[in-house]
């Protein structure tokens, strides 16, 4: 493993910043962390119609303990009311729910359907009361539904591995994921038919009590994909009106049927070369000659970012009358340290690159140029688990000066839930909780077995799956 050091070893703000500072990161934190009613991420904020009570928001995650037709279990549920008892006011989608059965990205992630309303709405209430039972008011409470299509990373059915539908072909990622024709691409009039999907799944999430949707375009799902398909032939490819399209189509649907539901956009705001193992696995970038076209706010480069067109995308979302927007990078499947920065990789990543500081750095200062860009946009950043007990005081820098409105924590809510009750009420941090991003909640889902925070979770520590992982990770 490369050697960088562990934040649980910088324990005093002396040493985080001259730690960041040898490695030339700008990554600024206040030193004193406050609390109570007067801290900045205790501070409300009004977006359209809703009043949010904090600035804490809990990110969507892609759950793999499902049922095979889309519907929750109990292990969904507990980790939704866990969502609920953290004291964050904003629940950005819960997790990635798909809009139809070839779009799951595995095959117990949920669906949304007509058979599904049911669970859905209940899964809803049960985090909702679980934030009653915690706190004063639901009141600023805002919780939303992630919809998706997994597109070329899509893996709907149990034991038959990717079925992928691309936005075109792609020669680093066809080769890696084995695809050699045109059949997986898909065709304008299946993405029309899909379109109409994403509306009529925001109709049935709007019946289900959720109070917005985030109609999802990031980590190289389809929505995304379809950013960079600047050589695809039709009215979804070329310009950035045509990519565009299917973001401006399934907006204007939902609006038509139901107005009163609110919209938000998961954006990767940059992208990057695809990475592979390189020496000692250590990540490094995939061949390719010439000018790199395919990353949306990448540099030609591969490895650089190039804002000009996400702030183009926020400015039509400006147009749009979206106002909620949550910033992310890259993807999980083929570059995943700048996505979710790590220390330990999941068991089919490399090594990192780079110190994973720099990652958190990098989505962090890019959120704040957007939001200097569209300041009246909601802005809610990513990337901030890997900060561990720094977390609270890099989130309050970010706050205090209007880099991002909201911190969007994603993993570690897995293995600490109330961190940001904690931090809110000035309660010192439970060490032992805190997300040390072994990727074990990545590793095991990509074994087949159910999502979860193994090496922290005393539930599923009890569980047989941890046994399996065990074993799996022994032999890898």
């Amino acid at each position: 493993m490369t050697q960088f050091r562990r934040v649980a070893q910088l324990k005093t703000a002396a040493q985080f910043r001259e730690y960041l500072a040898s490695l030339n990161i700008d990554l600024p934190f206040d030193e004193l962390l406050e609390s109570g009613p007067d801290s900045p991420l205790a501070q409300s904020h009004s977006t359209g119609k809703f009043t949010l009570g904090n600035r804490f928001c809990v990110l969507p995650m892609e759950g793999w303990d499902g049922t095979a037709d889309g519907r929750p279990t109990e292990l969904t549920a507990r980790r939704w009311e866990r969502f609920g008892l953290s004291g964050a006011k904003l629940i950005w989608g819960c997790e990635a729910v798909a809009v139809r059965h070839d779009g799951r990205a595995n095959p117990n992630q949920l669906m949304i359907n007509e058979k599904t309303l049911g669970d859905l709405a209940a899964l809803r209430e049960r985090l909702v009361a679980a934030h009653a039972e915690h706190y004063d008011t639901t009141d600023d409470l805002v919780v939303g539904l992630q919809l998706t299509h997994s597109g070329r990373f899509a893996r709907p059915d149990m034991g038959e591995g990717l079925k992928p539908r691309t936005a075109y072909r792609h020669p680093i990622l066809d080769e890696k994921f084995g695809i050699t024709d045109d059949s997986a691409v898909i065709t304008d009039d299946e993405i029309d038919r899909l379109v109409t999907d994403f509306i009529q799944a925001a109709r049935l999430a709007h019946q289900a009590g959720f109070d917005f949707v985030d109609v999802k375009h990031c980590h190289g799902y389809l929505g995304h994909e379809l950013l960079s398909a600047v050589d695809r032939p039709g009215k979804f490819g070329g310009s950035f009106e045509n990519r565009t399209r299917f973001l401006r189509d399934i907006v204007a649907g939902i609006r038509a049927e139901v107005p009163d539901l609110d919209i938000g956009v998961r954006l990767s705001a940059f992208d990057w070369i695809p990475f592979r193992p390189g020496a000692n696995r250590i990540g490094e970038p995939a061949d390719y000659a010439g000018d790199y076209p395919y990353a949306f706010g990448g540099a030609p480069n591969g490895t650089g970012i190039d804002l000009t067109e996400p702030r183009q995308f926020l400015d039509l979302l400006c147009e749009l009358d979206i106002e909620l927007t949550c910033i992310t990078a890259g993807s999980p499947y083929y570059v995943p340290h700048i996505q979710r920065p790590a220390l330990f990789p999941p068991s089919d990543g490399y090594q990192p690159p780079e110190d994973p500081l720099a990652g958190v750095a990098r989505q962090i200062q890019v959120t704040a140029q957007l939001k200097q860009h569209r300041p009246e946009l909601t802005l809610v950043g990513s990337g901030y688990s890997y900060l561990q007990e720094w977390l609270p005081n890099v989130a309050q820098y970010v706050v205090r000066t209007g880099m991002a409105d909201f911190v969007g924590i994603g993993r570690l809510v897995l293995s600490y839930p109330d961190m940001p009750a904690d931090v809110l009420t000035g309660k010192p941090l439970q060490r032992k909780r805190i997300c040390r991003t072994f990727s074990d909640c990545t590793t095991a889902p990509r074994n087949g077995l159910v999502s979860g925070c193994y090496p922290l979770d005393e539930f599923y520590k009890q569980r047989e799956e941890f046994q399996t992982l065990a074993a799996l990770k022994k032999e890898q």
